[in-house]
Formats: C-alpha cells, structure tokens, sequence
C-alpha cells in the first residue's frame, strides 16, 4: 500500500511539474506578408487592445519612444532595397519604433539587431531611416492595434497605423522599374553564353542534332573569348569530334587544356590529354 502511494505521489508530482497551461496572449502575435511590385514585405508585430483604456498620450506617452506594438519589437523584413523619405534601407530586417505626438509621428527603422527592448534614446549608429508622417483622428474606436501594408502600386506602398482613434501611413519605396528593365534589357539582348552552353550540352548528351549543337556551343565560345572557359571548351572539342571535325576537336581540346593548365584544374588537365591522345594529337 505504501509503494503504491509512493509512486501515486510520484506520478502526480512529475505531471503538474511538467503541465502547462495554455491560455490567449494578452497583445497576440501577427505576421503579415505582402508583395510589392516584386519586394517580399513582411511586417512581425504583437496586437494589444485598448480595453477601455486612453492610449495615445496616456498609455503610449506623447513625445516618448514607442516599440510600435507589444512585447518583442515590431519588426519588418525587405527581400530589396527600399525607401524611405528618400533614405535607403539595405534589404533585411529592421526595427520599427515611433514617437507619437498629437498631429504628427517620428518613424524610425532601427538595425541594432535586438529582438526586444525598447532604447531609452536613439544610437544614430542603428538609425537606418528616419521620418515624420502626419497623423490623423479616426471617428470611430478601433480596438486591436492594427498594422497593414495598403496602397500598394507597382513601385510603392504605405505601412498603415491605426489603433483607438489615431491613423497614420509610412510611404515607402520599392526599386521594381531598375528590376523589370534589368529583366527586359537581359531577355532582349538574347541569349547569353551559358544559355548556348547549356544547350548544346543537352543536345550532345541526348543524341539530338549535333550540327545545332556544334552551331551553340561555338556561339558560347565566341561570346567568352574575352575570358576563356576550360569547360566550355572542353565541351566545344566533344561536340567538334561528334560531329565529325577532328581538326576543330584537336584546336579546342588544346585550348581547353592551356586554361586548365593555368587554373591548375588537373581533372580537366588529364580529360583533355587522354582526348588528344586518342585523336592522334599528342
């Protein structure tokens, strides 16, 4: 009897030591991710409510740094670059803190790398962009402190502020027209080196038309003889010798042997001399 309540008092300490309860978060956490043009814009933050309170110019103070939220740090991630005011920020994550005031904010995106924690004053160092957006009255009560990504365009967006009765948007900026044209002027100046490499390979490796295969990998030649490529060339001998142009098989496979010898790729050393050995070149 006594073992039995032993190990009956053993078990009931183990389990209420090792029990949690799970109850709601007071401020509850949201993730909102957003495209903007071709930017991944994500926005981390935690939502209190007001609960009867006055927040702006009570519990969030006038003229004080603010964490833009509850608990960890409202945070937002940029896949580019961006703008803000003018001002760049690096592709990455950042801090969002603001001072609100009664007719206009202070937005700040911070890079100190810290996931909580409010600065008593800002370090310059960790200031990577810095506005001043105008605040406006909201005629109606909004609860849940909400942030939204809204008037999004090609190449811009706001990030949207509104909690009890105070709204505000933080324009930002997205480099989507140097992306787009980079995308255009690249497709439109036609096919590069590796394309045509790459191509001819696949043509060579599954028995396909060697004569185009030939026509490709010499245009891939042509378009790197600023800057030889051992492995192009070594292909170029390949495909020649399929094809059935011995002469231009030994010329590329003596090429592709020099740049292997000066990059000191002893593979492609040895995969070129067995080759011209075959061919009777050496």
């Amino acid at each position: 009897m006594k073992k039995l309540l032993f190990l009956f008092l053993a078990y009931s300490t183990m389990y209420s030591v090792n029990a949690q309860v799970q109850t709601p978060a007071p401020s509850p956490f949201c993730k909102l991710e957003q495209k903007v043009g071709l930017t991944d814009v994500t926005l981390e933050y935690s939502r209190p409510g007001v609960k009867g309170r006055t927040v702006f110019g009570d519990l969030v103070p006038y003229g004080k740094i603010w964490r833009t939220g509850a608990n960890a740090r409202t945070k937002i991630t940029f896949s580019t670059d961006a703008t803000i005011d003018g001002q760049t920020l690096k592709a990455g994550s950042y801090s969002i803190f603001t001072v609100p005031n009664t007719e206009s904010w202070e937005v700040v995106f911070y890079n100190d790398g810290k996931d909580s924690g409010t600065p008593n004053e800002f370090d310059e160092q960790y200031v990577a962009a810095k506005a001043t957006v105008k605040s406006y009255p909201v005629p109606f009560n909004v609860e849940t402190f909400t942030l939204d990504i809204n008037n999004i365009t090609n190449s811009s967006a706001t990030i949207d502020l509104i909690w009890e009765k105070t709204y505000l948007a933080i324009p930002f900026g997205v480099p989507t027209d140097a992306a787009v044209l980079a995308s255009i002027n690249n497709v439109m100046s036609g096919p590069g080196p590796n394309d045509y490499f790459q191509s001819a390979l696949y043509y060579l490796q599954e028995g396909k038309d060697i004569e185009k295969a030939k026509q490709w990998i010499d245009k891939a030649v042509e378009m790197t003889k600023d800057q030889p490529r051992f492995w192009i060339l070594r292909q170029q001998s390949l495909i020649h010798a399929k094809a059935g142009d011995k002469s231009g098989a030994i010329s590329a496979a003596k090429s592709s042997l020099k740049y292997a010898e000066e990059a000191g790729n002893a593979d492609y050393v040895k995969m070129n001399t067995d080759s011209l050995k075959e061919w009777g070149a050496m």
